[in-house]
């Protein structure tokens, strides 16, 4: 079954939802396509401590690392279709420089954001970050 850019904007909504944003008041949800079909979804997670604050972006990075079924002997990185991002209270709501650096470790393809009236946006990744260190850069 193929996800549409508008159903992975819709389950980045509904992580959104379930946003830890006690400070800013600015709930962020982001889902995950893989390169196997699966999606995986994440929210921010405030701390009262700012820096220690996890995006949505990387909360679902995080899930797809822990919550992968086999892990060959070879470190075998996980590959993301596309990463889809919305911000309750803004639109478009882009990802920070941390999480493109953390989308780009498992070689994210485009990034799509809520457009007008939220239309779905797609934005290949390269233009969002075209010089990106990664793991071809060690």
């Amino acid at each position: 079954m193929t996800v549409s850019d508008a159903e992975l904007l819709d389950l980045a909504r509904t992580a959104a939802g379930n946003a830890y944003a006690p400070y800013s008041g600015f709930p962020v949800g982001a889902a995950l396509l893989l390169d196997d079909g699966r999606t995986v979804t994440g929210c921010n997670v405030e701390n009262a401590s700012y820096g220690l604050t996890v995006c949505a972006e990387r909360t679902a990075a995080g899930r797809m690392i822990a919550e992968r079924e086999e892990v060959d002997g070879d470190g075998c990185r996980p590959h993301i279709v596309a990463a889809a991002v919305v911000g309750l209270k803004a639109s478009p709501c882009h990802p920070c420089g941390a999480c493109h650096q953390v989308l780009g470790e498992f070689s994210c393809e485009r990034v799509i954001v809520e457009g007008p009236s939220g239309v779905p946006v797609s934005i290949d990744f390269r233009d969002l970050l075209p010089h990106a260190f990664g793991p071809d850069s060690l």
